[in-house]
Protein backbone atom coordinates (compact mmCIF):
# COMPACT_ATOMS: atom_id res chain seq x y z
CA UNK A 1 0.00 0.00 0.00
CA UNK A 2 1.46 3.35 -0.58
CA UNK A 3 2.18 5.50 2.01
CA UNK A 4 1.12 9.06 3.06
CA UNK A 5 5.13 10.03 2.57
CA UNK A 6 5.10 8.36 -0.81
CA UNK A 7 2.07 10.17 -2.14
CA UNK A 8 3.17 13.81 -1.42
CA UNK A 9 6.46 15.48 -1.81
CA UNK A 10 7.85 17.97 1.18
CA UNK A 11 8.19 21.48 0.31
CA UNK A 12 11.16 23.27 1.61
CA UNK A 13 9.91 26.09 4.44
CA UNK A 14 12.17 28.12 2.56
CA UNK A 15 10.21 28.29 -0.34
CA UNK A 16 7.18 29.32 0.92
CA UNK A 17 5.57 32.32 1.11
CA UNK A 18 5.29 33.04 4.89
CA UNK A 19 5.43 35.86 7.45
CA UNK A 20 9.18 36.41 8.57
CA UNK A 21 9.30 40.19 10.26
CA UNK A 22 6.37 43.12 9.76
CA UNK A 23 8.08 44.00 6.47
CA UNK A 24 7.32 40.84 4.94
CA UNK A 25 3.50 40.96 5.01
CA UNK A 26 2.97 43.48 3.44
CA UNK A 27 4.73 41.00 0.21
CA UNK A 28 2.64 38.08 1.46
CA UNK A 29 -0.86 40.36 1.50
CA UNK A 30 0.09 41.53 -2.14
CA UNK A 31 0.75 38.59 -3.69
CA UNK A 32 -2.47 36.78 -2.62
CA UNK A 33 -4.55 39.82 -4.48
CA UNK A 34 -2.53 39.50 -6.98
CA UNK A 35 -5.33 37.57 -8.99
CA UNK A 36 -7.56 40.51 -8.77
CA UNK A 37 -9.02 40.44 -12.41
CA UNK A 38 -10.79 43.73 -12.29
CA UNK A 39 -7.64 46.10 -13.02
CA UNK A 40 -9.21 49.39 -11.20
CA UNK A 41 -10.11 46.98 -8.22
CA UNK A 42 -6.18 45.65 -8.18
CA UNK A 43 -4.64 48.74 -8.25
CA UNK A 44 -7.17 50.19 -5.60
CA UNK A 45 -6.81 47.73 -3.40
CA UNK A 46 -2.67 47.30 -3.96
CA UNK A 47 -2.55 50.63 -3.22
CA UNK A 48 -4.97 50.87 0.20
CA UNK A 49 -2.85 47.86 1.74
CA UNK A 50 0.28 49.65 0.78
CA UNK A 51 -0.31 52.89 2.50
CA UNK A 52 -2.67 51.07 5.08
CA UNK A 53 0.24 49.26 6.35
CA UNK A 54 3.32 51.74 6.35
CA UNK A 55 0.85 54.08 8.16
CA UNK A 56 0.79 50.92 10.86
CA UNK A 57 4.17 50.77 10.17
CA UNK A 58 4.36 54.79 11.07
CA UNK A 59 2.55 55.20 14.53
CA UNK A 60 2.90 51.96 15.56
CA UNK A 61 0.16 51.00 17.45
CA UNK A 62 -0.22 48.87 20.10
CA UNK A 63 -3.04 45.85 20.41
CA UNK A 64 -5.18 47.91 22.57
CA UNK A 65 -5.15 50.60 20.03
CA UNK A 66 -5.66 48.88 17.09
CA UNK A 67 -8.45 47.23 19.04
CA UNK A 68 -9.76 51.14 19.19
CA UNK A 69 -9.72 51.50 15.72
CA UNK A 70 -11.75 48.85 14.68
CA UNK A 71 -14.44 49.79 17.74
CA UNK A 72 -14.46 52.89 16.65
CA UNK A 73 -14.90 51.65 12.71
CA UNK A 74 -17.99 49.54 14.19
CA UNK A 75 -19.11 52.20 15.59
CA UNK A 76 -19.67 54.21 12.25
CA UNK A 77 -21.91 51.15 11.64
CA UNK A 78 -23.85 50.99 14.37
CA UNK A 79 -24.70 54.81 14.12
CA UNK A 80 -25.44 55.02 10.86
CA UNK A 81 -29.28 54.58 10.00
CA UNK A 82 -32.33 55.79 7.89
CA UNK A 83 -32.08 59.06 9.34
CA UNK A 84 -27.96 59.31 10.14
CA UNK A 85 -25.46 57.84 8.17
CA UNK A 86 -22.12 58.40 10.35
CA UNK A 87 -19.58 57.18 7.68
CA UNK A 88 -20.69 59.57 5.55
CA UNK A 89 -19.88 62.26 8.47
CA UNK A 90 -16.91 60.78 9.37
CA UNK A 91 -15.36 60.76 5.85
CA UNK A 92 -17.06 65.14 6.21
CA UNK A 93 -14.83 66.08 9.05
CA UNK A 94 -11.49 64.28 7.91
CA UNK A 95 -11.42 65.89 4.92
CA UNK A 96 -11.68 62.89 2.95
CA UNK A 97 -15.18 64.06 1.14
CA UNK A 98 -13.46 67.54 0.38
CA UNK A 99 -10.01 66.30 -1.00
CA UNK A 100 -12.16 63.83 -3.02
CA UNK A 101 -14.62 66.58 -4.04
CA UNK A 102 -11.74 68.56 -4.87
CA UNK A 103 -9.41 66.27 -6.69
CA UNK A 104 -12.30 65.60 -9.16
CA UNK A 105 -13.93 69.02 -9.41
CA UNK A 106 -10.99 71.43 -10.94
CA UNK A 107 -12.29 74.95 -12.14
CA UNK A 108 -10.46 74.79 -14.97
CA UNK A 109 -12.20 76.52 -17.55
CA UNK A 110 -14.04 78.44 -15.50
CA UNK A 111 -15.96 75.46 -13.95
CA UNK A 112 -18.14 75.95 -10.34
CA UNK A 113 -16.05 74.50 -7.47
CA UNK A 114 -17.94 71.71 -6.38
CA UNK A 115 -18.45 70.83 -2.45
CA UNK A 116 -19.25 68.15 -0.51
CA UNK A 117 -22.62 66.19 -0.89
CA UNK A 118 -23.04 65.87 2.92
CA UNK A 119 -25.06 63.10 5.09
CA UNK A 120 -28.68 64.86 4.71
CA UNK A 121 -28.97 64.64 0.82
CA UNK A 122 -32.60 63.14 0.70
CA UNK A 123 -34.55 62.02 -2.93
CA UNK A 124 -37.76 63.10 -4.40
CA UNK A 125 -37.46 66.98 -3.16
CA UNK A 126 -40.64 68.74 -4.29
CA UNK A 127 -40.95 70.41 -7.39
CA UNK A 128 -41.55 74.08 -8.09
CA UNK A 129 -41.77 77.17 -9.92
CA UNK A 130 -39.11 79.40 -10.51
CA UNK A 131 -40.36 81.82 -7.88
CA UNK A 132 -42.07 79.80 -5.46
CA UNK A 133 -41.07 79.41 -1.74
CA UNK A 134 -39.53 76.21 -0.24
CA UNK A 135 -40.73 76.98 3.40
CA UNK A 136 -43.94 74.55 4.20
CA UNK A 137 -43.76 76.40 7.77
CA UNK A 138 -43.89 79.39 9.90
CA UNK A 139 -40.02 79.45 10.46
CA UNK A 140 -38.34 81.94 12.15
CA UNK A 141 -36.01 84.61 10.56
CA UNK A 142 -35.64 86.49 7.78
CA UNK A 143 -36.58 86.18 4.21
CA UNK A 144 -33.98 84.87 1.86
CA UNK A 145 -34.25 85.53 -2.10
CA UNK A 146 -31.85 83.26 -4.27
CA UNK A 147 -30.99 83.98 -8.12
CA UNK A 148 -28.63 83.56 -10.13
CA UNK A 149 -27.79 82.17 -14.31
CA UNK A 150 -26.59 78.84 -14.90
CA UNK A 151 -24.17 78.65 -17.96
CA UNK A 152 -22.13 76.54 -19.78
CA UNK A 153 -18.15 76.98 -19.71
CA UNK A 154 -18.53 78.51 -23.16
CA UNK A 155 -21.01 81.65 -21.73
CA UNK A 156 -23.97 79.65 -23.70
CA UNK A 157 -26.91 80.06 -20.88
CA UNK A 158 -28.53 76.52 -19.93
CA UNK A 159 -32.23 76.71 -20.59
CA UNK A 160 -34.35 73.87 -18.54
CA UNK A 161 -31.37 72.90 -16.34
CA UNK A 162 -32.03 71.48 -12.75
CA UNK A 163 -31.44 72.97 -9.67
CA UNK A 164 -31.87 70.78 -6.52
CA UNK A 165 -31.82 72.91 -3.11
CA UNK A 166 -31.55 72.18 0.44
CA UNK A 167 -30.81 73.52 3.69
CA UNK A 168 -30.96 74.07 7.52
CA UNK A 169 -33.36 75.66 8.89
CA UNK A 170 -32.79 79.11 11.07
CA UNK A 171 -32.28 77.07 14.01
CA UNK A 172 -29.86 74.85 12.44
CA UNK A 173 -31.82 71.65 11.65
CA UNK A 174 -33.08 69.70 8.19
CA UNK A 175 -36.11 68.35 8.09
CA UNK A 176 -34.89 65.28 8.97
CA UNK A 177 -33.72 66.12 12.10
CA UNK A 178 -36.52 68.48 13.53
CA UNK A 179 -39.70 66.70 14.59
CA UNK A 180 -41.71 70.21 14.06
CA UNK A 181 -40.82 70.45 10.43
CA UNK A 182 -43.19 69.49 7.60
CA UNK A 183 -41.27 66.27 6.08
CA UNK A 184 -38.52 67.72 2.96
CA UNK A 185 -39.13 71.04 4.18
CA UNK A 186 -36.69 73.73 2.56
CA UNK A 187 -35.89 70.83 -0.41
CA UNK A 188 -37.01 72.24 -3.70
CA UNK A 189 -35.90 71.04 -7.28
CA UNK A 190 -36.96 73.88 -10.10
CA UNK A 191 -35.61 74.33 -13.34
CA UNK A 192 -34.04 77.64 -14.93
CA UNK A 193 -36.27 79.49 -17.67
CA UNK A 194 -35.28 80.65 -21.33
CA UNK A 195 -32.35 82.89 -20.14
CA UNK A 196 -30.89 79.98 -18.19
CA UNK A 197 -31.93 82.16 -14.67
CA UNK A 198 -33.50 80.90 -11.86
CA UNK A 199 -34.82 82.22 -8.54
CA UNK A 200 -36.79 81.00 -5.46
CA UNK A 201 -37.65 82.09 -1.85
CA UNK A 202 -36.32 80.30 1.50
CA UNK A 203 -35.47 81.68 4.52
CA UNK A 204 -32.06 82.18 5.92
CA UNK A 205 -30.47 78.86 7.30
CA UNK A 206 -28.25 79.28 10.51
CA UNK A 207 -24.93 77.62 10.87
CA UNK A 208 -24.85 74.31 12.67
CA UNK A 209 -23.57 71.62 14.47
CA UNK A 210 -22.97 68.33 12.70
CA UNK A 211 -24.64 64.98 15.09
CA UNK A 212 -21.89 64.67 17.81
CA UNK A 213 -24.07 61.65 19.61
CA UNK A 214 -21.79 58.76 18.09
CA UNK A 215 -18.30 58.29 17.25
CA UNK A 216 -17.52 60.87 15.54
CA UNK A 217 -18.90 63.57 18.44
CA UNK A 218 -16.18 61.58 20.62
CA UNK A 219 -13.64 62.12 18.08
CA UNK A 220 -14.16 65.86 17.64
CA UNK A 221 -14.68 66.47 21.37
CA UNK A 222 -10.73 63.92 21.61
CA UNK A 223 -9.19 66.63 19.01
CA UNK A 224 -10.74 69.75 20.86
CA UNK A 225 -12.30 70.81 17.73
CA UNK A 226 -16.02 72.84 17.57
CA UNK A 227 -18.35 70.38 15.63
CA UNK A 228 -19.94 73.64 14.10
CA UNK A 229 -20.49 74.39 9.72
CA UNK A 230 -21.09 77.87 8.69
CA UNK A 231 -24.44 79.07 7.26
CA UNK A 232 -24.85 77.31 3.65
CA UNK A 233 -27.24 76.36 0.78
CA UNK A 234 -26.70 73.00 -1.10
CA UNK A 235 -27.34 72.82 -5.03
CA UNK A 236 -27.12 70.66 -7.53
CA UNK A 237 -26.91 71.86 -10.91
CA UNK A 238 -27.51 69.53 -13.68
CA UNK A 239 -28.02 69.67 -17.73
CA UNK A 240 -27.95 66.71 -20.37
CA UNK A 241 -24.43 66.65 -21.60
CA UNK A 242 -22.89 68.10 -18.65
CA UNK A 243 -21.09 66.91 -15.72
CA UNK A 244 -23.17 67.83 -12.85
CA UNK A 245 -22.68 69.71 -10.26
CA UNK A 246 -23.03 69.12 -6.49
CA UNK A 247 -22.05 72.59 -4.71
CA UNK A 248 -22.27 74.50 -1.48
CA UNK A 249 -22.67 78.76 -1.39
CA UNK A 250 -21.48 79.44 2.47
CA UNK A 251 -22.79 82.94 3.87
CA UNK A 252 -20.04 85.51 3.78
CA UNK A 253 -20.94 87.13 6.86
CA UNK A 254 -20.12 84.11 8.92
CA UNK A 255 -17.09 83.86 11.27
CA UNK A 256 -16.04 79.89 11.02
CA UNK A 257 -15.53 79.86 7.38
CA UNK A 258 -11.83 78.82 7.91
CA UNK A 259 -12.65 76.72 10.92
CA UNK A 260 -15.76 74.43 8.96
CA UNK A 261 -15.76 71.10 10.58
CA UNK A 262 -15.76 69.42 7.22
CA UNK A 263 -13.34 71.83 5.21
CA UNK A 264 -15.69 72.43 2.93
CA UNK A 265 -15.28 75.91 2.25
CA UNK A 266 -13.98 76.66 -1.12
CA UNK A 267 -13.20 80.75 -1.74
CA UNK A 268 -15.36 80.67 -5.05
CA UNK A 269 -18.22 79.26 -2.71
CA UNK A 270 -18.17 82.27 -0.38
CA UNK A 271 -21.64 84.45 -1.52
CA UNK A 272 -22.82 87.27 -0.09
CA UNK A 273 -25.62 87.23 1.47
CA UNK A 274 -26.94 90.94 1.70
CA UNK A 275 -29.57 92.12 3.70
CA UNK A 276 -31.98 94.83 2.51
CA UNK A 277 -33.04 97.16 5.16
CA UNK A 278 -35.86 99.08 2.73
CA UNK A 279 -38.14 98.78 0.13
CA UNK A 280 -39.80 95.34 -1.23
CA UNK A 281 -38.53 92.24 -3.03
CA UNK A 282 -38.46 92.82 -6.78
CA UNK A 283 -39.92 89.48 -7.46
CA UNK A 284 -42.33 88.56 -4.76
CA UNK A 285 -44.30 90.83 -2.07
CA UNK A 286 -42.26 90.74 0.45
CA UNK A 287 -41.25 93.96 2.50
CA UNK A 288 -38.03 94.53 4.23
CA UNK A 289 -35.73 93.75 6.22
CA UNK A 290 -34.75 90.48 3.72
CA UNK A 291 -31.66 89.06 2.55
CA UNK A 292 -30.77 88.36 -0.72
CA UNK A 293 -28.54 86.20 -2.63
CA UNK A 294 -27.02 86.42 -6.13
CA UNK A 295 -24.81 83.13 -7.43
CA UNK A 296 -24.17 81.83 -10.98
CA UNK A 297 -23.50 78.55 -11.92
CA UNK A 298 -20.90 77.55 -14.44
CA UNK A 299 -20.97 73.95 -15.76
CA UNK A 300 -18.96 72.20 -18.45
CA UNK A 301 -19.84 69.24 -20.88
CA UNK A 302 -19.69 65.76 -19.52
CA UNK A 303 -21.59 62.91 -18.50
CA UNK A 304 -24.85 63.92 -16.22
CA UNK A 305 -25.23 62.07 -13.41
CA UNK A 306 -26.93 62.18 -9.87
CA UNK A 307 -25.35 61.29 -6.45
CA UNK A 308 -27.18 58.48 -4.20
CA UNK A 309 -28.71 59.62 -1.13
CA UNK A 310 -27.16 58.73 1.93
CA UNK A 311 -30.32 58.78 3.82
CA UNK A 312 -33.57 58.14 3.31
Amino acid sequence: METMQSRSTPQSIDDLALIDDEWSVTDVVRRAMEGTENPRLRTVMAALVRHLHEFLREVRPTDEEFELGLEFIAALGHATHATNNEVVLAADVLGLSTLVTTMNNSTVGGRTPGALLGPFYRANAPRYQCGDCVVQDDAPGLPLFVSGTVRSTDGTPLRGATIEVWQASPVGLYDNQDPNQPDRNLRGLFQTDAEGGYHFRTVRPAGYPVPTNGPVGELLAAQFRHPYRPAHIHFIVAAPGYRTLVTQVFADDSDILETDVTFGVHRQLVGRFQQVEAGRSPWADIPAPFYTLAFDFTLEPGVQTFPRPPID
